[in-house]
């Protein structure tokens, strides 16, 4: 498979980027996407020059650091699936792909693909996390009655693995389904009541501050995200977050 690459290159997050075009050949349409780059860094230092660079991980789909805006779509144009889990199979010979960094106020390019996240990281400190001691008293976690639909539905807000896809796909670069995934999985759950106003307060607060926009409300968020996180969790963000504001 040849293909025409035309990438993101930035030195920098004080200098101007601009896209580079890379044509490459002998691409298996097994590969995933993340070891097309390999071929293509391995090509360019050989030649001596500077590889380009991109975030990566696990390549399983569970840390979401692959993340790449990929003809103008978050991962790609598979669905369900992170960028290390995109196969070259999904693109034609003779094609030509844009690769950019996720396009964020809050998501500032670090050097050519990378973006830093650490927005991310704030919000979930916020107040993600329980008070509640679980791992030494489970005798009390679970004497706790926990309707399955409850935790089916706190389980399914967990596997959020925080990628900002969601972000990427926003025209307001709106955070609203991470975090709302993140307050979510605690909501649900008895052992999360303890600082449930606190905490959805707390961390949508953070989320504004960190200079995210609002919910767009066309859906692009949930079609995008890897992970399927669902729009009716931005729904109970909010319904929690005009309680807590009202009891405030």
């Amino acid at each position: 498979m040849n293909l025409t690459l035309k990438i993101w290159r930035q030195k920098d997050a004080a200098s101007k980027g601009k896209i580079v075009d890379y044509p490459i050949s002998g691409i298996d349409g097994d590969m995933s996407f993340l070891e097309m780059l390999d071929v293509l860094n391995e090509e360019l230092v050989n030649k001596g020059d500077e590889p380009v660079v991109f975030d990566h991980d696990c390549r399983e789909g569970i840390c979401g650091s692959c993340s790449l805006q990929i003809n103008g779509e978050p991962h790609g144009p598979d669905r369900l699936i992170t960028t290390c889990q995109l196969h070259m199979r999904m693109f034609n010979d003779g094609d030509t792909i844009y690769i950019e960094p996720f396009r964020a106020k809050a998501f500032p390019v670090i050097k050519d693909l990378i973006v830093d996240r650490s927005a991310f990281d704030r919000i979930q400190q916020a107040g993600g996390y329980v008070s509640i001691n679980t791992s030494g008293n489970t005798v009390d976690a679970n004497a706790i009655p926990v309707e399955k639909e409850h935790a089916d539905d706190a389980f399914a807000a967990a596997t959020c693995i925080g990628c900002g896809a969601c972000v990427a796909a926003c025209v307001n670069a709106s955070a609203m389904l991470f975090t709302s995934a993140k307050v979510s999985q605690f909501a649900l759950l008895p052992q999360g009541q303890v600082e449930a106003e606190e905490r959805v307060l707390a961390m949508v607060n953070q989320m504004d501050a960190e200079g995210f926009g609002n919910c767009s409300n066309t859906g692009a968020c949930e079609i995008e995200c890897p992970k399927g996180i669902s729009l009716e969790n931005i729904a109970r963000m909010n319904r929690e977050y005009l309680s807590a504001s009202l009891k405030g």
